[in-house]
C-alpha cells in the first residue's frame, strides 16, 4: 500500500507499505529508516525553525521539531535509535532568492541536517538543492528512496 504523506505532515510504514511525498520545492523530505525493524518514516517539512513562528501547533510544519517527533515515534513502535539512517531530498531554490537569508530551500537542508545530527541519525544518501522539485518514494523494504522530476527524470538512492 502507499501511504501518501502530505506537506507539513509525517508517517510511519512497516515492510511491505511504501510511503510518498509529492511536490517537494523549497521543502524537504525526511526518510528515516531501520532496516532491521523493517520501520521507515516520512516527513514532509515547509520551513527551518519553529521559532520564526511560535503561534503555530503544526510541529509537522518545520525541520527542528518534526524531525525529533518522527525519530521518537519510530523507536516507540520498535526502531532501534542506533540503526536509524536517514535519506534526504528537496530544498530546491525554485525561485531566485532577493538575498541569501531568503533562501529558504538551503535553509530548511541545513536545519534538517542539524536536526538529524543532534539526534545522531547519520544521513547516508541526499539529493538537495538546484532548482527543481521532486516527488519521493520510499520502501523499508529495501531502504530504497526513489526520486521523480519532470526536469530531471528519475533516480534511486
Amino acid at each position: 500500500m502507499k501511504i501518501i504523506v502530505g506537506i507539513s505532515d509525517q508517517k510511519l510504514c512497516r515492510v511491505p507499505d511504501t510511503l510518498i511525498t509529492y511536490a517537494l520545492g523549497s521543502c524537504v523530505g525526511i526518510c528515516m529508516f531501520d532496516k532491521t525493524a523493517g520501520i521507515a518514516g516520512l516527513a514532509h517539512v515547509m520551513l527551518p525553525d519553529s521559532s520564526a513562528i511560535p503561534a503555530d501547533s503544526n510541529k509537522c510544519k518545520f525541520a527542528d521539531t518534526a524531525i525529533p517527533l518522527l525519530f521518537d515515534a519510530m523507536v516507540q513502535s520498535g526502531a532501534s535509535p542506533s540503526r536509524i539512517t536517514a535519506k534526504i531530498a528537496g530544498g530546491a531554490n525554485m525561485f531566485a532568492p532577493v538575498s541569501e537569508a531568503m533562501s529558504i530551500g538551503d535553509r530548511n537542508v541545513e536545519a534538517t541536517k542539524a536536526a538529524l545530527a543532534k539526534l545522531g541519525v547519520p544521513i547516508i544518501a541526499s539529493d538537495t538543492g538546484l532548482n527543481y522539485g521532486r516527488t519521493v518514494s520510499f520502501s523499508p523494504e529495501d531502504g530504497m528512496m526513489e526520486i521523480v522530476s519532470s526536469l530531471k527524470g528519475n533516480k534511486t538512492i
